[in-house]
């Protein structure tokens, strides 16, 4: 199929390009501006995902949509909300009736598992109630609603993934748990700050698991007139004490941690992906924290990477 990546010169749109690619896609990117962490040879539309006529016309060839494009910084969207609702839920709607011109039918959309809020039960299942923390992860539940909406009309075949916290590969957010910690095993940082006593745990995806459900949805896209919404998590769920033993171990360097008064936050948040397996064929195969840690050790600069084992 001929795709198209919104967001394609982000963090998570650059992988699942390659992915698309690696898998036999024809994939273009969809893009603000700039080129960013895009590979350096796909080719890429000009669009402002809140114009819907530049939108259209990116649209023009294209056999489906991957749309990862929109504002994610949870913390910055307590102070802009509507922001985020006029980029992530406007873009969306959109973006929809740039497609609905088109006749574009497809659609595979990165949400969020935040929207679940903080459940009583673990792991975390599609059929759980959503109560959104903050206006992020309620402007994705708001474009996840026109999304539904849309489908129901039979011009669309949607898939949502909500994923859960993706870590990993070259180009990780430097402000990531992982990037700090391997900062401070490679003497860039003194030490990992660590809000309480390090006790609580998150369900962490490595980026390539993330990129691969992509391909999976796309290969298994519902009938027009059906969306299907999919948790995307490793299924293990990882303390920060846990993170520190591990790259410890794995680095060879002992971790310096500074404790920080406790912030308010879910104590365990950890997915069940078990529809995703069952209905896209989809799995984690490279989520395990020894293979996050040690993968982004590796591809961490030989300049600032100590050998494990020395002083």
């Amino acid at each position: 199929m001929r795709v198209l990546v919104t967001g394609a010169n982000g963090y998570l749109g650059g992988a699942v390009c390659r992915a698309l690619r690696d898998s036999g896609h024809t994939v273009i990117g969809s893009v603000h501006r700039g080129r960013s962490l895009a590979p350096a040879d796909l080719p890429m539309r000009a669009a402002d995902l809140r114009d819907v006529a530049a939108l259209t016309h990116a649209l023009h060839g294209i056999d489906a949509v991957c749309h990862l494009a929109g504002l994610t910084r949870a913390r910055d969207s307590h102070t802009e909300p509507l922001r985020y609702f006029e980029v992530n839920a406007g873009g969306t709607v959109a973006l929809l009736r740039a497609m609905e011109v088109v006749g574009v039918r497809h659609l595979v959309f990165a949400s969020t598992a935040a929207i679940y809020g903080t459940p009583d039960r673990q792991p975390i299942h599609e059929d759980m109630p959503d109560d959104p923390p903050h206006p992020y992860a309620a402007s994705k539940l708001a474009a996840e609603a026109a999304i539904t909406a849309q489908a129901a009309t039979g011009t669309l075949s949607a898939v949502i993934l909500r994923l859960f916290n993706i870590v990993g590969g070259s180009n990780a957010d430097d402000g990531g748990i992982i990037p700090r910690l391997l900062a401070v095993a490679s003497g860039e940082l003194h030490c990992l700050p660590v809000n309480g006593d390090g006790t609580a745990v998150r369900d962490y995806l490595h980026i390539d698991d993330a990129a691969s459900a992509f391909v999976a949805a796309l290969t298994r896209l519902p009938d027009p007139g059906v969306s299907r919404r999919y948790n995307i998590g490793s299924g293990i769920g990882t303390s920060v004490n846990e993170l520190v033993a591990a790259t410890s171990r794995i680095t060879g360097k002992a971790i310096a941690v500074r404790h920080r008064p406790a912030a308010t936050e879910p104590r365990r948040l950890v997915g069940d992906s078990t529809r995703a397996s069952n209905e896209l064929h989809w799995a984690a195969a490279s989520s395990d924290i020894d293979t996050i840690i040690g993968r982004a050790w590796a591809d961490k600069d030989p300049k600032t990477r100590p050998v494990p084992g020395t002083p």
